[in-house]
C-alpha cells in the first residue's frame, strides 16, 4: 500500500512538469508591475471595452478599481455602461454559460484568476500570437493555443499576421514558426518591410498587467503591511528584546 501511494505521489508531482515539457512553445518574457497605476488603469479600460463583452471577472468588483487610483465618479463614467449597474457590482456579463456553449462552442472562461492559472508570460505571448487561418471557423488561430476558438478581438489594433514556417538548413533541420505582419493595424506599422509593433506590445502589456493585478488585488497592500511589520520588528522589538536581555542577565555575571 505504501509503495502504491508513493508511486501515485510521484506521478501527481511529475504531471505538471510533463505537461509543461510537452508544450513546444517559446514564451516571450513579461515582467508585471502592479504598482504602476497608470498602466493598470489603461489595462482596466482595455479589459472592460474588449474582454468583458464575453468573459466575466465574477470575483472582482468595480469599486476595487479605486485601489489603482480611480475615483468613484471615474469608474461610473468610464466603466459602467448600464444605468442599473452599481459601483459595488461584480464584473459579470449577461451571456450565460449555456448561451456561450451554443453560440461559441464553449463558454468563455472567467478571467479573474487567469493570470494565476496561465502566467503573465503565457498571456503576453498569447495576446500577440494571433494569425490568419482560413481553416478555422473564426478565421484566426494562435501560436500558443493551437486551434483556439476565440477570435482576435484586438485585430484592428494589431493588424493581420500570417504564420510562416521556416526550416533550418540540413536534412534534419528543425522548423521555426515565425509570425509576419502583412496588414498593419492602428497601433502597428510596416517600415521598409519590417514590422513595428511597439505600441501594440505596450498596450498588451498594460492589459496583462491588469489581469495579474486582478488575480490578487490585495497583493500590494499585503506586501506593504509586511514591510511595516519587518520595520517594527527591526527598529522596535529587537532593541526592546536586547534591553530586556541586558536587564535580565546583569546580575548573573
Amino acid at each position: 500500500m505504501k509503495k502504491l501511494f508513493s508511486k501515485l505521489l510521484v506521478v501527481l508531482l511529475a504531471a505538471p512538469l510533463m505537461a509543461m515539457a510537452s508544450e513546444d512553445v517559446k514564451l516571450d518574457k513579461f515582467e508585471p508591475n502592479t504598482r504602476n497605476y497608470e498602466s493598470l488603469q489603461r489595462g482596466a479600460k482595455l479589459f472592460v471595452n474588449y474582454c468583458l463583452n464575453c468573459h466575466s471577472a465574477a470575483y472582482m468588483r468595480y469599486n476595487r478599481l479605486q485601489d489603482i487610483g480611480l475615483t468613484e465618479q471615474q469608474i461610473k463614467d468610464n466603466f459602467l455602461f448600464s444605468k442599473e449597474a452599481k459601483i459595488g457590482d461584480l464584473m459579470k456579463v449577461s451571456m450565460t454559460a449555456a448561451d456561450g456553449k451554443t453560440w461559441l462552442g464553449a463558454p468563455p472562461p472567467d478571467l479573474t484568476v487567469i493570470a494565476r492559472s496561465r502566467g503573465a508570460d503565457w498571456l503576453y505571448t498569447y495576446l500577440r500570437g494571433f494569425y490568419r487561418d482560413e481553416t478555422r471557423p473564426t478565421g484566426w488561430n494562435n501560436t500558443v493555443f493551437d486551434k483556439v476558438g476565440m477570435p482576435h478581438v484586438l485585430y484592428e489594433l494589431q493588424g493581420d499576421q500570417v504564420l510562416e514556417v521556416k526550416k533550418a538548413e540540413g536534412e534534419h533541420g528543425h522548423e521555426e514558426k515565425v509570425l509576419k505582419l502583412i496588414k498593419p493595424g492602428s497601433m502597428t506599422s510596416l517600415t521598409n518591410g519590417k514590422a513595428d509593433t511597439h505600441d501594440y506590445d505596450q498596450l498588451v502589456g498594460d492589459l496583462v498587467n491588469y489581469l495579474v493585478y486582478m488575480g490578487e488585488p490585495s497583493a500590494n497592500t499585503r506586501e506593504t503591511i509586511g514591510y511595516i511589520v519587518l520595520l517594527f520588528l527591526i527598529l522596535v522589538l529587537v532593541p526592546l528584546t536586547y534591553a530586556l536581555k541586558q536587564e535580565y542577565w546583569k546580575d548573573v555575571h
